[in-house]
């Protein structure tokens, strides 16, 4: 099988950067055709810049980088100083790029991508807020029947928030973008939080990351040895969840995701509950399922997985 063809946005962020070095780590199952940047975790001048740097980190400087919207398309950005680091990528020694970003627009380069690709080619994967897909839609809806899938990292439903006590930071970020993704009729699945907090990296398995002695493998601890800083108040041990990079993980290893079809909505009207995504896991509403949501990971074959292909990297 020829590998899949994906399209990373993202607003890195540590766990971003996990995402785009186990993704490019993998190349006879993923293509990355491009990567499409957004103000999320810091502002979109450092988003796009950390994405250069990763990927060059990667050994990668032919895959072309696109900025694109700075703020989210009704609300005033937030961002995650907080969790990142005034970077977004403290933590790691990574020199400012030899690259530059591309001219043409993010949402440009999604429409015009996604329509000169044939039917069904493409995975958009969204890390960040999905401000950039949903306006590449408003532009131009016939992208969305050409797209094979969109799998976000995103929401949650039985964990509560991480960003409010309902909602998770990436659609809170941007709520009017995920409902518009979410209802647009494209094939959808959520690495929700719940998820992704079932996927911890623990000291132990950063000590066998540093030991392969690989430069991106390396760099790759720094960064999660800063990110684990933030999380002492929720997690009881050492242990922190790499949220992002269970997105790649789907992409290569489905079977180990615990996954189901639900109907999800985002709430876009609430003061209290606004991003919430509200998750019909037992079908007691009998909406149609527009989305897979995955609930668990199988740690062990996931972080084997992720070491795997992150220390292939040169």
């Amino acid at each position: 099988m020829p590998p899949r063809k994906i399209i990373i946005d993202t607003d890195p962020g540590q766990d971003d950067a996990f995402a785009i070095l186990f993704a490019l780590g993998s190349p006879a199952e993923l293509e990355v055709v491009g990567i499409t940047t957004v103000g999320g975790n810091v502002p979109l001048p450092l988003t796009t810049l950390n994405a250069l740097k990763v990927i060059e980190l990667a050994g990668r400087p032919d895959i072309p980088v696109y900025a694109g919207c700075p703020a989210p398309m009704v609300r005033k950005l937030v961002t995650a100083e907080y969790v990142h680091g005034e970077t977004g990528l403290d933590g790691a020694d990574l020199p400012e790029p030899r690259i530059a970003a591309q001219s043409e627009h993010a949402v440009n380069f999604l429409a015009r991508t996604i329509m000169d690709a044939p039917e069904k080619a493409l995975t958009v994967c969204t890390l960040g807020p999905m401000t950039n897909l949903a306006m590449a839609m408003a532009m131009e809806p016939r992208i969305v029947p050409r797209l094979r899938e969109v799998v976000l990292m995103g929401g949650g439903f039985f964990e509560g928030g991480n960003a409010t006590p309902a909602a998770e930071f990436n659609i809170f970020v941007d709520p009017h973008a995920a409902h518009k993704v979410f209802h647009s009729g494209v094939p959808v699945t959520m690495a929700s939080i719940d998820c992704t907090y079932s996927a911890q990296m623990t000291p132990q398995w950063l000590d066998r990351l540093r030991a392969t002695g690989k430069r991106a493998a390396i760099e790759a601890a720094n960064l999660a040895d800063f990110f684990r800083q933030y999380g002492s108040h929720k997690f009881p041990t050492d242990a922190r969840p790499i949220h992002d990079a269970c997105v790649t993980g789907y992409l290569l290893a489905p079977e180990i995701y615990e996954q189901r079809d639900c109907h999800v909505t985002v709430d876009i009207v609430s003061p209290e509950t606004i991003g919430m995504t509200v998750v019909d896991w037992w079908h007691v509403t009998g909406r149609p399922k527009n989305c897979k949501v995955l609930r668990r990971i199988d740690p062990p074959p996931f972080f084997e997985l992720m070491l795997e292909r992150i220390s292939a990297l040169d």
